[in-house]
């Protein structure tokens, strides 16, 4: 829809320099998402495969599961009091037989990380709504260095970040490191959805032998988002939270967090990950410094007292 980005006047200051110019910035835009006609949610994203990413919504929220859920995706026209067609309102249309159902409740629940509500309901939302258990089979076995090479892979993919710098980006890997999709947007809870939409409506669905890296760091949403789509590994260059942890030791999902060059810490699913055996001596040799310490203390803190 050539919405992606916009042209904004700028002022730029460079080593004492000034001078005005135009810059590229992300577009940012609220989305819309309707099911059969009745509004659910409101996004803001970048414009762009907004079908995928309402469907992609759908299948987190558990109510989609396959490509023959969803009857058709439209935008909706009159959607202002002028009844122009913005492009901001997405309606998916389910297939006759399928439930509506009231999904009110479980994005209260567990789709917000300010909803309120304890980790143990927003837990328990994704346990009792997921259709694709994680399973292995055959097992799933990544190599570090594998793992290693993807975040690069991502970065080179991000079309528009090079133009902005202003997108999160969300990536499905192969098993073999092959760079499967690539999507970006303003969240990337968003990008996530519009990886997942596509899934979807190419009849992809669960991503059992696929790994998820997101450009950023892990939530509780974004390894939920994974959980429901069926993905097996969650990868982040950043952080996770204690609740994403939470869920994927629940589910058995593979988080990685901090990957960035050879180095990632593993927080879950450490057995599909060829991972060398550890080196317990030198991890246990700074441990006993400190505890050597405290003997000289007190005689430290004594002199003090006796020069009184």
């Amino acid at each position: 829809m050539g919405r992606v980005t916009e042209r904004r006047r700028v002022v730029r200051v460079r080593g004492g320099a000034v001078n005005t110019r135009p810059d590229t910035l992300v577009a940012e835009e609220p989305l819309e998402i309707r099911l059969n006609g009745r509004p659910i949610a409101i996004t803001m994203r970048t414009p762009g495969d907004d079908f995928a990413l309402a469907v992609g919504f759908l299948v987190s929220e558990g109510v989609l599961a396959a490509a023959s859920d969803v009857r058709n995706v439209v935008y909706c026209a009159g959607a202002t009091a002028d009844g122009s067609n913005t492009y901001n309102v997405v309606d998916v249309q389910l297939a006759p037989g399928v439930a509506v159902p009231d999904i009110t409740l479980e994005r209260n629940v567990y789709t917000t990380s300010s909803c309120g509500l304890c980790g143990k309901a927003s837990l328990d939302a994704v346990r009792t709504t997921a259709r694709f258990p994680i399973a292995d089979n055959p097992p799933l076995r990544l190599t570090p260095e594998l793992l290693a090479a993807l975040p690069e892979r991502l970065r080179a993919a991000q079309r528009v970040f090079d133009r902005t710098g202003g997108l999160h980006a969300a990536a499905l890997f192969s098993e073999d490191g092959e760079l499967l999709d690539v999507r970006e947007d303003v969240g990337r809870h968003n990008a996530v959805d519009k990886l997942v939409g596509l899934a979807l409506r190419e009849g992809r669905l669960p991503l059992e032998r696929a790994v998820l890296l997101v450009s950023g760091r892990a939530s509780f949403e974004l390894a939920q988002k994974a959980v429901m789509a069926g993905v097996p590994v969650l990868a982040a260059v950043s952080a996770p939270s204690s609740l994403a942890v939470d869920l994927a030791l629940e589910s058995g999902l593979t988080l990685v967090g901090f990957l960035r060059g050879q180095d990632m810490n593993v927080y879950a699913g450490e057995h599909r990950i060829a991972l060398g055996a550890p080196a317990p001596k030198a991890e246990a040799e700074p441990e006993a410094t400190p505890e050597a310490a405290p003997e000289a203390a007190p005689e430290a803190e004594a002199e003090p007292e006796a020069a009184g």
